[in-house]
């Protein structure tokens, strides 16, 4: 990622694939990790990268850990996207905020994700 943004670490791609094969079999549940499901903005082939959205309000909101990551502009060029967790599958619209209405949300964020 040339524009400044950080680069994830180089075992994050294989192991949110091993996270992926683990989540289907439901281990996890409730309002924690889900498979995004987005079509490829050049390709048009499923990509799938795991993501835990926060809740609040009863909405669900995805933050981009790594801005410019490739899911990030794959969801961006996307219509639709699909959530699975387990077995279970939706298909969502996903929207992205403006610098305004995403600010407030943004400030709950360090309670879902605290800093280690």
């Amino acid at each position: 990622m040339a524009d400044g943004n950080p680069t994830p670490p180089w075992w994050l791609k294989p192991m949110n694939k091993v996270f992926m094969t683990v989540m289907k079999f439901g281990v996890f549940g409730g309002d924690g990790p889900v498979v995004l499901t987005v079509p490829g903005r050049k390709s048009g082939k499923p990509r799938s990268t795991p993501i835990t959205p926060m809740v609040v309000d009863g909405t669900r909101y995805v933050v981009a850990g790594f801005p410019g990551a490739d899911w990030e502009r794959n969801a961006r060029a996307a219509d639709t996207a699909t959530l699975t967790t387990g077995k279970r599958r939706e298909t969502v619209r996903m929207v992205e905020l403006s610098a305004d209405e995403a600010r407030p949300l943004l400030k709950q964020f360090p309670r879902w994700c605290p800093p280690e």
